[in-house]
């Protein structure tokens, strides 16, 4: 009994035993699949991270690489606009050192000549050192022989020549003092015609100085300083547009407009008031104004031209002869408006051509048509009785006419008598009391040469005489003369006008090169 007890306790044990073995086996088993699991979890989410970390790191890559991109696009235009900058500023410079250079030379050239004639200067000073030490011995071995002939000091000597002298100057004084009273009482008369003329001369400048000038009156000193514009721009613009000068003085309320030409001068003053009365002035509103404005004077030369041939009953004239004679207003002749002049000669022609039973009608439109040729002769240097017939005939003038515009002021056997008449009247307008002032037409071709002297030169756009001559402006293309280009046509034209022009006294030579870049946006 016992020892089954035993064996039952043992086997129970045993069982227990190998039971508690199994169940420590069996969990030893499982934990290992589950750490199998676990650590194949953990690789698996390890080679996920790492997939992620490197998708991640390639994005961080491409935009770092686009940012980059980004940037670095401003950055290359911004190096390359300084790179372009870079070139014209060393164009520039390279521009600069060469006219510096060519001015070294010229210095260079004057300090040599300089030098040598500091040596001359040099050398004459020692001669005439020499020389005057030589003459200082010579006077003083004279005088010692002078002494010693007269037998009288040199003070001695000086004092009876004084009173010699002095008594001499004092009888001339009195003989010129009595001489030029009796010349003051004699010609007293001629004295005063003196001052006369010489007054009226003064007054003749006054005259001509109103011949070459247009007033305009401003609504208010402020204008002014829009005329001039920001730094200048809109008077050289002015100027440089319509050829006349702009005078800003101090003369309230009125600017002085000034020009040899007076039909340019008209132009300019057209479009000075339009622009005065506009109020916007820039240099693109000028351009556009003067273009109306010469549309306005080509339309009131016509107008005058007709007027005129209208109130001598002419009535079938050519249109461009009309407008060349409403031209004539714009000219003067000894200080007389050419056009009033023609009206009068045709009326005095006509009215003397009816009282000797002549034609009326021809010698009132020969003495109307007889200046015409002025209108061109500044322009060509032609003989205006000549081109005046010409362009008469050319526009379908009668042989008659043409024939009196030849002969009139010719004193030949083939005159007609309409063109005695002519002559006689237009002698009669010339000669009749307050007709003249002063001859223009030498001042007016003078400055006419200048001009088209300037316009052969090379590259020479447009020029224009200023300031009564004083200044020539010469608008030159900037696509064919560079900046030193333009310096040397200054200093060649300034000595071509020296060996041209007599008399040529200070002429002022400006070249200005401008440069215009025209754009369309659509």
């Amino acid at each position: 009994m016992d020892e089954v007890l035993l064996w039952i306790i043992t086997s129970t044990s045993l069982a227990f035993i190998v039971g508690a073995i199994g169940g420590w086996i069996w969990c030893s088993n499982t934990r290992r699949n589950r750490l199998s699991e676990v650590k194949k979890q953990a690789k698996d989410t390890l080679n996920r991270a790492e997939q992620e970390a490197e998708t991640i790191q390639k994005t961080a890559q491409l935009e770092a690489r686009e940012s980059w991109r980004k940037e670095r696009e401003p950055l290359e235009r911004i190096f390359e606009q300084k790179s372009r900058d870079q070139q014209k500023h060393e164009g520039d410079l390279n521009s600069r050192e060469q006219q510096l250079n060519r001015k070294f030379d010229v210095l260079d050239n004057k300090e040599r000549t300089l030098q040598k004639q500091e040596e001359l200067l040099s050398k004459k000073e020692i001669d005439l050192d020499t020389k005057n030490k030589h003459a200082n011995e010579l006077h003083d071995q004279h005088q010692q022989r002078l002494e010693e002939i007269a037998g009288l000091s040199q003070s001695q000597a000086r004092e009876i020549i004084f009173q010699q002298l002095e008594e001499n100057v004092r009888q001339s004084a009195e003989k010129k003092v009595r001489r030029i009273t009796d010349n003051a009482m004699a010609n007293a008369n001629w004295e005063a015609q003196e001052i006369i003329t010489r007054s009226i001369q003064k007054f003749a400048g006054k005259i001509a100085i109103e011949s070459t000038i247009s007033m305009v009156d401003l609504p208010s000193d402020d204008m002014k300083g829009r005329i001039i514009g920001r730094d200048g721009r809109n008077i050289r613009s002015f100027e440089m547009i319509t050829g006349v000068e702009i005078i800003v003085d101090e003369t309230p309320g009125t600017v002085m407009l000034s020009g040899f030409d007076p039909l340019r001068r008209e132009i300019a003053k057209i479009t000075l008031e339009k622009l005065v009365a506009d109020g916007r002035i820039h240099p693109g509103r000028i351009e556009e104004i003067h273009v109306k404005a010469l549309q306005d004077v080509e339309e009131m030369t016509r107008e005058s031209g007709s007027k005129a041939a209208f109130d001598l009953g002419i009535h079938d004239m050519d249109g461009q002869l009309l407008e060349s004679l409403g031209k004539l207003r714009f000219h003067t002749s000894y200080g007389q408006n050419l056009l009033a002049h023609s009206k009068e000669v045709g009326y005095i022609a006509g009215t003397m051509a009816e009282a000797l039973n002549l034609d009326m009608a021809l010698a009132r439109r020969s003495g109307l048509l007889h200046e015409i040729g002025n209108v061109l002769t500044s322009e060509t240097g032609s003989n205006p009785d000549q081109l005046g017939a010409s362009m008469a005939r050319k526009w379908g003038e009668s042989p008659e006419v043409t024939q009196v515009m030849e002969t009139y002021a010719k004193n030949s056997p083939s005159r007609s008598a309409i063109a005695t008449l002519v002559d006689a009247a237009n002698e009669i307008s010339l000669s009749r009391p307050g007709a003249q002032k002063e001859k223009t037409e030498e001042y007016t071709q003078r400055l006419k040469h200048i001009e088209t002297l300037a316009e052969t030169q090379p590259g020479v756009r447009k020029a224009y005489a200023l300031q009564n001559g004083k200044e020539i402006r010469l608008l030159v293309d900037s696509g064919i003369l560079n900046d030193s280009e333009a310096d040397q046509l200054a200093e060649d034209f300034s000595e071509m006008l020296e060996s041209e022009i007599d008399n040529i006294g200070q002429i002022r030579v400006c070249v200005i090169r401008e440069i215009r870049s025209v754009h369309f946006a659509r």
